[in-house]
């Protein structure tokens, strides 16, 4: 039979080659490059003609003139471009804005997708990982089955013709090449509809007989459809389902509390996960050494990147000294970082609020070590979500225990003035002996954070921290309620505030 992946893999050599000349030999230069192609190509608009695009000429001018922005400073500008208006932040009429909840003081932010950012961008991080998967898996058949991809939903943007607004992973299959809609499941209107509990169930019986080779999605809402799958099947193992099923794609959020719960669906030997850094905001990174959780820096999309340390920036997500603020040839190894991106999408120094800390210069490797806003610095502790999911990973290797969803505040003072951290943890499998999880999971922390220790000393500061199981459903329950089930939405894992966790404790005895 002919083995059509081997085909196809053939026409990803000289990709393959490409990214390796970026990264072990041309970082800083493909860099600089992918800055000026931005600055040439934006300098009409009102931005670059407000910011001096046309007479700047390097990195050093660049700094500047451009001022770094979250998105509060950019939405007035992107509000008149979802009203129609061209020419405002990048070239032209954008048409497509990615809905994302993301850690601004609105409800959502709306991030717009530029046709070029669509293709050299978000498309061309797709078909990286499936350039780099090959690489590493000369023997794979992806192509000769299915592709399961999960999607979200979009909806018209104001009353502007042809312009929408949803989830980025909708507007990718709302205009993906019709060619691959012959190698992906489930069809397109399933896959867009907005009810995620209704699609959840079409989805898998759409996809139940078919040839599925790989997934594609975030952990959390697709272990949700691979369950209604099993429940369909009666079959013990998703493998007696999907025979051919070889690698998930995975993005969006941590994948550590959900792993073990994929191995055990999943107890094929020949089964991969790849991990992927794609946000409304562009795509970043890619796994590109199964034996290294690090990812590879993708560096000749159109995304300049910048980075500034974490104390440099406050608890609100504000930086304190601009001054501070490196390109990538500035960074350091080991050292936690507030992420900035100037991008074809007409995002500039914009601060997407994610963390990261590079593992490798040579190439460019990185791991996500949490949200700029994501952490719990209440008492000096500075406990971030890298921390928080190594030590749950810790504690559940030790018990046997699975963690489904999680978040941790602050609590403050207690009626005998006592100060701790709060986790309110939903469990796929509960430990037998809570206390011992929880006293795991503390010591954990301990080990991986000397600050959270100090503060931990002798229960000075901080006494040992309290879990609180969720009932089943929880999470799921509270992000309905928001109407943020489904999509890329995620769980606010730590926060200085206990605005999100009083809410779900609020929630405990309903029943949705």
């Amino acid at each position: 039979m002919t083995n059509l992946t081997s085909i196809v893999g053939k026409l990803f050599l000289s990709r393959q080659k490409k990214i390796d000349l970026h990264h072990h030999y041309e970082a800083e230069l493909t860099q600089r490059r992918v800055l000026t192609h931005l600055l040439e190509r934006a300098r009409q608009t009102e931005y670059g003609s407000r910011h001096c695009f046309s007479s700047t000429k390097g990195y050093e001018d660049f700094v500047r003139n451009v001022p770094v922005n979250t998105y509060e400073e950019l939405k007035d500008d992107i509000d008149r471009m979802r009203h129609g208006e061209a020419d405002v932040l990048w070239p032209g009429r954008v048409r497509w804005y990615a809905k994302s909840s993301g850690t601004t003081n609105d409800k959502s932010k709306f991030i717009p997708v530029s046709d070029e950012g669509l293709q050299r961008i978000h498309y061309q991080g797709g078909k990286d990982v499936v350039a780099l998967y090959l690489r590493n898996n000369p023997e794979s058949r992806m192509f000769d089955g299915r592709g399961l991809i999960l999607g979200g939903s979009h909806s018209p943007n104001y009353n502007v013709s042809g312009s929408l607004v949803g989830d980025l992973s909708a507007i990718l299959i709302e205009n993906i090449n019709p060619l691959a809609n012959l190698i992906r499941v489930p069809k397109k209107q399933t896959a867009l509809l907005s009810d995620f509990e209704v699609k959840r169930d079409r989805i898998a019986r759409e996809c139940l007989n078919k040839n599925v080779t790989n997934l594609s999605g975030v952990p959390s809402w697709m272990l949700s459809v691979l369950v209604r799958v099993m429940e369909l099947s009666g079959k013990q193992h998703l493998e007696e389902v999907w025979p051919n099923l070889e690698v998930f794609f995975h993005g969006g959020i941590a994948f550590t509390p959900y792993r073990s719960q994929y191995e055990q669906l999943i107890t094929s030997p020949r089964m991969h996960y790849m991990e992927t850094y794609n946000a409304s905001e562009g795509f970043f990174g890619i796994q590109s050494d199964p034996t290294d959780s690090a990812m590879l820096l993708m560096l000749d999309y159109d995304v300049f990147y910048e980075f500034v340390p974490m104390d440099s920036v406050d608890g609100d997500g504000h930086i304190t000294d601009s001054s501070r603020v490196v390109p990538l040839w500035g960074v350091e190894m080991n050292k936690n970082y507030a992420m900035l991106i100037s991008t074809s999408c007409g995002l500039w120094r914009y601060m997407i609020g994610d963390t990261v800390m590079f593992t490798n210069k040579n190439p460019y490797k990185f791991i996500i070590t949490g949200r700029t806003k994501y952490f719990i610095n209440a008492f000096g502790e500075e406990l971030i979500m890298d921390n928080a999911e190594k030590g749950l990973a810790y504690a559940c290797r030790q018990t046997g225990a699975e963690v489904l969803d999680y978040t941790a505040a602050p609590v403050f003072m207690d009626e005998h003035a006592k100060c701790r951290h709060q986790w309110l943890i939903e469990f796929a499998k509960a430990p037998e002996d809570m206390g011992l999880f929880a006293r795991l999971l503390d010591e954990h922390l301990q080990s991986v954070n000397s600050d959270y220790e100090a503060k931990r000393f002798h229960d000075i500061t901080l006494q040992p921290l309290e879990v609180i199981v969720a009932r089943t459903g929880l999470f799921n329950d509270w992000l309905k309620a928001k109407g943020k089930l489904g999509g890329q939405h995620k769980i606010p894992r730590l926060s200085n505030s206990r605005k999100h966790i009083d809410e779900l404790l609020g929630m405990m005895g309903d029943k949705q």
